[in-house]
Parts: C-alpha cells; sequence; structure tokens
C-alpha cells in the first residue's frame, strides 16, 4: 500500500469535515509554501491544535468513522472499559469540551443492554451534585448509543494512588466524604453505583472527588449472569459478598463495603482484597477473611479513621454502616478531628447515639485497658461507661474475630470481654482460640454467659486469668472480678 500523502491527507481531512478550507489556508500560510513534507505538515497541524494525533493515526490508519458522535468531534480516547469507551471530544459550534461515553459494539446489538444504559444514562442526567460527574445527554440511534458528560481536568483515583503510593489521612478522609456525599444524594433518589472502584472516581486538579458509571455495571453483570466468563470484575465482587455474607442480591450495603475498601486502599497504598482476575479466587469468601489489619501496614493511622474503615467493611451487613447518611455523618466528624489536628493514632470506641460521640479519642493518661466485644449497642453504653468511671480506658468491637485481630496487631489489651448473650456461640470460639494463641494469651479474658448458656463453661478453656462468669451479675461484682484478673498488670 502506497504511503499517504500530504494531498491524500488533506483530501480525507475535508471529506470529514475536521477542518475548513480557511484552516488548511492558514497552515499554506505559516509555512509560506505548499511544498512540506508529510511529517512536518502534520506536526504543524498538531502543534497548532488544529488535528489531534489521535485523530491523525486514524486518518492515516484508512478510518472512516469514529471521528464524530452526533454534534461531538472526537479529539482522543481517554480510557476503555469492559462495556464502554470514553472519548474527549468538543461540540461542533460551541467549542464546549466534554466526554463521550460509548458503549461497545459487542453490547450495541443487545437490546436489553442498550435499554439499561440508556435508563441508567437517564437517571444521571438527573443527577446534580458537585460529587457526581454530570451526564447531559444520550443517544440511541441504531448500533451507536453514547452519553455526554462533563469531562473532568484530572486524573482518576486509581492513576492518582499509583504515582503517590499512599494517600494521608487527612486528604484520604476528604476524598472518600467527597464519594460518600455523591452515593447519599443518589441513594436518597434510589440509585446505588455497583461498580465502586478506583477507576471510576475522577480527582479534579482542584482536589474534588467526582463519581462516574453510576449503574452502568449492572449492563455487564446482567447480560453475563449465565455466563461462566463475565469480564465485570467488580461486578463479580458484589456478587461474591452479598451470596456469602446471606443478604439479597443488590443489597444497598454492598456499596458501603466496597467504598471502604477504597478507604483502606488509600490509607495503605494495598487493596485490602487479593487482586485476581481468576473468577474462582474472586468468588472465594477466603478473600474477604483474608484482610490485613490496617494497624499492622499503617500502625500511625488515626483512631476515627480506624473505626471508620473497619465499620465500613464489616462482613456482617448488619454491623456495617446502614445507610450512605450515616457513613457520611461519621466522616464529617472525623475530617474536623484531622483538620483540627485533634487525633491521634489507635483504637477507637463506639457510640450510635450521637456522631459526635461515635468516634471518642481515646484518653492519654491510662493504665490498663479492656476491650469489651458486644454487639448489642444498649450493652456496649452500658459496659462503657461502667468501666470508664473505673479509671479504665475502654474499646469496644461487635465483631469477635476482628476483635482477635486488633489484640494480635495492637498489642495494647490487657483484658478482653466476650458477652455470650448476644455474640452466641463464637464468643465462646474466640475466647478459646485466645486462650490457645501464645502470642495473646497472657491477655486476661473474661466469657459472659447467660443463664441458657452456663452449660458452655464446660467447653471453655480456662485458667486462673481465662474465666467464664454466669449472668446475671452486678456491675460492681463484674468490677471486682476485672480488678483481681488486672492485679500486677501495668502498661
Amino acid at each position: 500500500m502506497p504511503e499517504m500523502t500530504v494531498d491524500d491527507l488533506i483530501q480525507r481531512i475535508l471529506s470529514l469535515e475536521l477542518l475548513s478550507q480557511q484552516n488548511l489556508h492558514e497552515i499554506w500560510l505559516s509555512f509560506g509554501t505548499q511544498h512540506v513534507g508529510f511529517e512536518k505538515f502534520t506536526q504543524a497541524l498538531t502543534r497548532q491544535g488544529l488535528l489531534t494525533n489521535y485523530q491523525i493515526e486514524r486518518l492515516v490508519s484508512g478510518e472512516n468513522t469514529g471521528f464524530y458522535f452526533g454534534e461531538y468531534r472526537v479529539l482522543y480516547l481517554v480510557g476503555a472499559g469492559s462495556f464502554a469507551r470514553v472519548f474527549r471530544a468538543t461540540h461542533k459550534k460551541s467549542g464546549k469540551i466534554v466526554a463521550v461515553k460509548v458503549l461497545r459494539g459487542r453490547f450495541s446489538e443487545n437490546q436489553e443492554a442498550v435499554e439499561q444504559f440508556v435508563h441508567e444514562a437517564e437517571l444521571g442526567i438527573e443527577l446534580r451534585h458537585p460529587n457526581i460527574v454530570p451526564i447531559y445527554e444520550v443517544v440511541s440511534q441504531d448500533y451507536l448509543h453514547f452519553m455526554v458528560m462533563d469531562f473532568v481536568e484530572g486524573q482518576t483515583l486509581r492513576d492518582f494512588l499509583k504515582m503517590r503510593k499512599i494517600i494521608e489521612p487527612k486528604m484520604a478522609t476528604r476524598i472518600i466524604t467527597d464519594i460518600c456525599s455523591g452515593l447519599d444524594y443518589a441513594s436518597k433518589r434510589g440509585l446505588q453505583h455497583r461498580d465502586l472502584k478506583l477507576s471510576n472516581v475522577m480527582l479534579s486538579i482542584s482536589g474534588k472527588a467526582m463519581l462516574v458509571d453510576f449503574g452502568l455495571a449492572a449492563i455487564l453483570s446482567k447480560k453475563e449472569k449465565h455466563s461462566e466468563h463475565a469480564t465485570s470484575q467488580r461486578a463479580i465482587d458484589y456478587a461474591a459478598l452479598e451470596r456469602f455474607t446471606g443478604v439479597k442480591k443488590n443489597d444497598p450495603r454492598s456499596d458501603i463495603y466496597f467504598l471502604g475498601c477504597i478507604y483502606y486502599n488509600l490509607l495503605t497504598g494495598v487493596s485490602p482484597l487479593l487482586e485476581t482476575k481468576d473468577r474462582t479466587q474472586r468468588l472465594d469468601k477466603n478473600r474477604f477473611y483474608q484482610v490485613q489489619s490496617i494497624q499492622s501496614l499503617v500502625p500511625q493511622t488515626p483512631a476515627s479513621v480506624l473505626f471508620i474503615v473497619n465499620k465500613a467493611t464489616s462482613l456482617d451487613a448488619d454491623r456495617r454502616y446502614q445507610s450512605m447518611a450515616e457513613f457520611h455523618a461519621d466522616l464529617l466528624v472525623a475530617a474536623k478531628r484531622l483538620e483540627d489536628s485533634s487525633e491521634h493514632a489507635g483504637a477507637v470506641t463506639y457510640d450510635s447515639e450521637n456522631a459526635r460521640n461515635r468516634l471518642a479519642v481515646p484518653q492519654k493518661q491510662v493504665q490498663q485497658t479492656i476491650m469489651v466485644v458486644e454487639s448489642n449497642i444498649e450493652m456496649q453504653n452500658v459496659f462503657r461507661e461502667a468501666f470508664k468511671k473505673a479509671g479504665y480506658r475502654v474499646l469496644v468491637i461487635a465483631d469477635p474475630e476482628r476483635a482477635l485481630e486488633r489484640i494480635i496487631n495492637e498489642r495494647t489489651v490487657d483484658l478482653v470481654m466476650f458477652d455470650a448473650q448476644f455474640l452466641g456461640e463464637q464468643s465462646l470460639l474466640s475466647f478459646n482460640d485466645l486462650v490457645e494463641d501464645k502470642r495473646i494469651n497472657d491477655t486476661a479474658a473474661i466469657l459472659l454467659l447467660d443463664e441458657p448458656q452456663h452449660k458452655w463453661a464446660g467447653k471453655a478453656k480456662r485458667d486462673n486469668t481465662h474465666l467464664t462468669v454466669g449472668m446475671p451479675i452486678s456491675i460492681k461484682r463484674l468490677r471486682e472480678i476485672i480488678a483481681k484478673l488486672l492485679t500486677g498488670k501495668t502498661k
């Protein structure tokens, strides 16, 4: 095939209406002659901003399509995903810069997928929030389906993290607060995201985080629900989480979990979940259990931040944040503490009654620490107040497994108390695990057993510093037992 000449290129440019005769005339004037080499001519086109390298490459390769989508002229490819490609484009008349998201050809012939794409875009048009990239219009004609969005000058959160390696807590919290604000706004309008990941968050040059792709993952997951080779990795992650945690499909708390994962990723520089493209491994529930604690990766992480991440990523959906509004409230409190430099690293207490108290910072001058493992909020408050009045530093955790992880990683707990009344048999198992684990069996422990559970005392591995205590029992008597166990222990 003969090489393209300048005249050939000009004819293609004019036939596709990429430039006018006046534009070309100005090029020749800048040279002072029409006898210019091909490379020099194309360099002038890009240097003067008349064409982009992307457009020239397509012209040279003989492409006749993909230069326009409706009234928008394509400048270059921004990114490509599983079901769509995104281009930077400009409106032919106004010159406004936009992003055009085009549904891939393999979906464009599937009527169900097209209808879903258009439906999600139409919903997006109604969303107007500072932390959601606005959609202006959607076009669906024949085999061409695209939506027009605002073009955000900046980069994806994935690229930003790749460059920075790790994000300090103040900035990470600000970014997650932005994202959560947009998600809260959308959820109140009945819309979930279902594809939360670093690459679906844009970070503008001013530092504002903005969400893209609301609900578009549903197109892929719905189309491929009978396929063994679904290409939407995040859709598989959502399905795996909901399957093994026993919640219904499309549970809104799944977005909360994966936003918590993004928070974790920013703070540590690594994904909490093993990253793999293998479908079987992504569906393996052990992938969700094998998460390193943030403290083991970044020990200086502030207390309120640790609390929020742990609560958002709880594998018990009922112990997770129950709404984006609740999640957002805690983020605002944490962000203010970090901004005021009044936050400290370490563990954090929990009070569901008031967001300001929910992130209580541990007292600096304490001698001994008690960890209360209790899932009932009323009892959490009872134990917290009773032990604080006795002069102890109190940590409250609802999940027995996570309690052991914290003890292993932090080594700051003098005594842990498991309340079997609400935790059930898991408290007995965790109590025994602590006693058998040589790394932490120097931590005193109490297993509180309700009357129907007194028979479990025979299954508990007890000794002088690891006791079972039957209920009912008065707070005064419980404090006496704790004081006796902690006699001689100092920090």
